[in-house]
């Protein structure tokens, strides 16, 4: 007979190995809980029993009950899985609520600050009034609870993602409407997950509840991908909400397109950012210590909608939970330099507030932490520029630069090259387009220009960035400076129009033009009659028959 003795994990008793599994049944069944109790180990949890037994009795204990498994776990999830004694049925709810608050501390500070600050109504938005503002459309239908299919389009960081967190919110909170909120990613779901959710809201739409699907991203799904929303957006069965960065227009299916209405939203303004940074402040426990000369003006600019945030910094004082001071100058440093994304502005606020504010200890023995400007600018460095060498930004960039140069406007082009090239864009691209200038704008004017801006491409194919800059800057203000001339692109176009809007088959080529490599050729008279002198002294056309008296620099005679 087996003598081993063997901890039981019920109770922690030890007992023969040959009796241990009919003992732990009874145990189990002994030891059932209340429904009422809270069930807590006291010190019986798996872990802490294995960490007392030998490792041989451990070894042995695993054994024996890995043969009932799944019995024992079907049956202690009928009776319960453990039992406590009175002195731990005191202690238990208020363990519980330190553990939960503990973890939910915990997870507050792996949540992004920006995440953090959503807002979750319209009255906390910030930004955005020539959509949100009194009497707009959109919001007087989301006041009533109307949801309607649109698209958010706007550059990162101005609060895409902020409104449809607050329909969630609407959504979540109106439950007499009983709508249900969906959000996804392009970045992370395919078809088959939308399809999954679309099939989800037809049933809920059998028990009148309407799904509102809110598809981040949405630029990132190809036009066939988006096709899997079209039917049941038309059929009424979800509401989509889109965002995107790029233009709805290239980027979105048109007949998606159609069924929503485009919802255009800015960059935030200095002073929207400088309301959503104080907010932000406060909830990280700290202060602002607002300039004497500037304090009136800063109250102004957050705007007659935030008088409760007015209030706010107006009383920032001090406390006994304080946890750093941050000087106002500092604040709009960081408001006027992210480029209108919260995101940004809130991302550098959080590195430098984890960088430098205390730890309890620390607190106690030095006090608040004093954030200043050199913090902020260690913790964004300004190496972004709201700058899409694929999107809207590359093409509306290169549209002002080219513009500048047509105009004869030198700072401008030099402005908007230093712009590009402080994006990031290629360098032969830029120079391949003032190629294009040289003789779309100047041309004969100054025939030069084509020349020098064909040795800049070169150039800056040969040495590449960061060295060529100074070719590029060279290459567009001597195309500002050159003089302008549009007859070489003017006479194209009408040239382009005279073979585009001819009726019937294009004429021929006279014969006595045509190449004669061939005996057969030449008997056809093929070149026939043809000599090299000039057009006025020749007596030949040089144009097809009827178009003899075709004039494309007519604009050039009549200057001459």
């Amino acid at each position: 007979m087996n003598t081993d003795k063997v901890l039981c994990p019920i109770c922690a008793k030890e007992f023969a190995s040959s009796i241990i599994e009919s003992h732990a049944s009874k145990c189990l069944f002994l030891n059932e809980p209340t429904k009422d109790e809270n069930i807590m180990f006291k010190d019986s949890s798996p872990r802490s029993i294995r960490s007392k037994l030998k490792p041989t009795s451990a070894k042995k204990t695993n054994q024996i009950f890995v043969k009932r498994k799944s019995s024992l776990d079907q049956f202690s999830s009928q009776r319960g899985d453990s039992f406590r004694d009175e002195e731990d049925a005191k202690d238990a709810p208020q363990k519980s609520t330190e553990n939960e608050c503990k973890k939910l501390r915990g997870n507050g500070r792996d949540v992004p600050l920006a995440e953090q600050m959503r807002p979750t109504s319209l009255l906390n938005f910030v930004g955005q009034k020539h959509i949100l503002g009194p009497r707009t459309i959109l919001s007087e239908l989301l006041q009533k609870g109307e949801i309607p299919n649109m698209i958010l389009w706007g550059p990162p960081g101005c609060g895409k993602t902020s409104l449809a967190n607050v329909i969630a919110h609407m959504c979540k909170n109106d439950a007499s409407r009983k709508l249900r909120y969906v959000k996804l990613s392009a970045a992370m779901a395919g078809v088959q997950e939308v399809k999954e959710v679309i099939s989800i809201a037809s049933n809920h739409a059998k028990y009148a509840q309407h799904t509102i699907v809110f598809m981040d991203e949405i630029h990132r799904f190809n036009k066939m991908q988006q096709d899997v929303f079209l039917p049941h957006v038309e059929s009424g069965i979800i509401t989509l909400i889109g965002a995107t960065t790029e233009n709805p227009s290239f980027s979105l299916n048109s007949a998606l397109l159609s069924r929503c209405r485009v919802i255009v939203l800015h960059k935030l303004s200095v002073a929207n950012l400088l309301s959503i940074l104080k907010r932000a402040v406060i909830s990280l426990e700290g202060i602002i210590h607002a300039s004497p000369n500037k304090s009136e003006s800063t109250l102004q600019d957050i705007g007659e909608e935030n008088t409760l945030e007015k209030n706010k910094v107006i009383e920032m004082e001090p406390s006994c939970n304080t946890k750093f001071i941050i000087d106002e100058p500092t604040i709009e440093w960081l408001t006027e330099t992210c480029d209108g994304d919260a995101r940004i502005a809130l991302g550098g606020l959080e590195m430098a507030v984890r960088c430098k504010a205390p730890n309890e200890k620390e607190f106690l023995d030095v006090g608040p932490a004093i954030i200043t400007l050199d913090d902020i600018k260690e913790s964004l460095k300004k190496t972004h520029m709201l700058y899409d060498k694929k999107g809207d930004q590359h093409y509306d960039t290169i549209s002002a630069l080219h513009k500048s140069v047509r105009a004869s406007d030198e700072n401008a082009s030099l402005y908007w090259l230093t712009r590009m090239i402080a994006g990031g864009e290629d360098p032969v691209y830029i120079a391949r387009r003032l190629v294009r200038m040289a003789s779309e704008d100047i041309g004969l004017a100054d025939p030069k220009a084509l020349g020098i801006a064909v040795h800049t491409m070169h150039g800056c194919k040969m040495i590449g960035m960061p060295e060529c800059d100074v070719l590029l800057a060279q290459c567009t203000t001597y195309l500002a400076r050159a003089p302008k001339s549009r007859l070489m692109e003017d006479a194209l176009r009408a040239a382009q129009k005279v073979i585009a809007e001819h009726k019937g088959p294009q004429p021929g080529v006279p014969l006595y033009l045509r190449n004669a490599p061939t005996r057969l050729m030449k008997d056809l008279g093929y070149g026939k009659g043809y000599n090299m002198m000039n057009k006025d002294e020749s007596g030949l056309s040089y144009l097809p028959e009827g178009l003899e008296d075709l004039n494309f620099f007519e604009d050039d005679d009549d200057d001459n």
